[in-house]
């Protein structure tokens, strides 16, 4: 074989890698190919540019505890309510039960349930930040998730800090009937309670970010950004084309299409998001809430018209 015909025949091929975030967990290379440019990449170059393909901007999915760190300042981060775990109240079976589901969620990802929630700091502002990630049965907004992600809220207004949510979905959990679609007006109703308590949300939708989830609280923020190539809505396009019987226009539903007709503030590159999210908290955090370089990240309020 001529060489010239060896190098794309190599370059034709397809790496399977591992789910994992770290090169540690990749059992038979360290390769993968990009599903928009075709091309090879070397698994380390695509970490240290935060799993964006470095030919095409492609972003690649990544898992909550990554996305939290890339957003964070480093070592702020301090989980909460890792306590709830999911039951199965209405011992549902569908193909398989939902509890061996649940349990092999857990032993795949090392989660409890699909939210991940702590108190952190982003450019010295204090907030509450949550993800969900996309492995935990499709991130779907069970009784836990809803829980967690209304507890935050919660502990944000109590905490005088600003909320922010890395959004990924594909809706509601099926398996737990109303008590899931019940977390709808759960965690809507908290994101209320903190806009009137005069503190900053803001939401950043990945893809995919459909169902339930996109119709409560991962629309109701102050300041709303998705990720380039990100799909967004609340039935997929597919049953969208079969309930109106017409072709969707090119681009339904991605990140780009949203913003355009007004449902999301910015597309956002995943390199800038930490920065982006530091300017909006800069604008919408009350003066008296930025924490310095290397200070708890809880401080006291000052009473009206007092002094340090």
């Amino acid at each position: 074989m001529p060489i010239n015909d060896w190098f794309k025949q190599r370059e034709g091929r397809r790496y399977t890698v591992s789910t994992g975030s770290g090169t540690e967990s990749l059992p038979d290379g360290v390769w993968r190919t990009c599903p928009e440019c075709k091309r090879t990449l070397y698994q380390g170059e695509v970490e240290r540019s935060l799993s964006v393909c470095p030919h095409c901007d492609h972003h690649f999915e990544l898992i909550a505890r990554d996305r939290i760190d890339a957003l964070v300042d480093p070592g702020s981060f301090a989980e909460i309510d890792a306590g709830l775990v999911s039951s199965d109240p209405l011992r549902f079976s569908a193909g398989k039960p939902y509890a061996s589901s649940l349990e092999r969620a857990c032993q795949t990802t090392g989660m409890d349930d699909a939210a991940l929630t702590g108190t952190a700091t982003i450019d010295g502002h204090p907030v509450v930040v949550g993800a969900l990630d996309f492995r935990f049965i499709g991130a779907s907004m069970g009784s836990v998730v809803g829980e967690r992600i209304a507890r935050a809220f919660e502990r944000a207004r109590t905490e005088q800090r600003g909320v922010v949510m890395i959004v990924a979905s594909g809706g509601a959990r099926m398996q737990e009937g109303m008590l899931s679609l019940m977390q709808m007006a759960q965690t809507a109703a908290a994101a209320e309670r903190l806009s009137r308590a005069g503190l900053p949300y803001v939401s950043m939708l990945v893809n995919p970010t459909y169902g339930g989830v996109t119709a409560s609280f991962a629309v109701l923020a102050d300041v709303i950004f998705a990720e380039p190539g990100a799909m967004i809505g609340f039935a997929g396009p597919r049953l969208v084309e079969q309930t109106i019987r017409r072709s969707l226009p090119k681009g339904f539903q991605t990140a780009a299409s949203l913003q355009s007709h007004g449902m999301i503030d910015e597309v956002v590159p995943r390199g800038e998001s930490r920065s982006r999210v530091a300017t909006v908290l800069g604008y919408l955090m009350p003066a008296d809430r930025v924490v310095p370089a290397g200070a708890d990240d809880t401080p006291a309020l000052l009473p009206e018209g007092g002094e340090a």
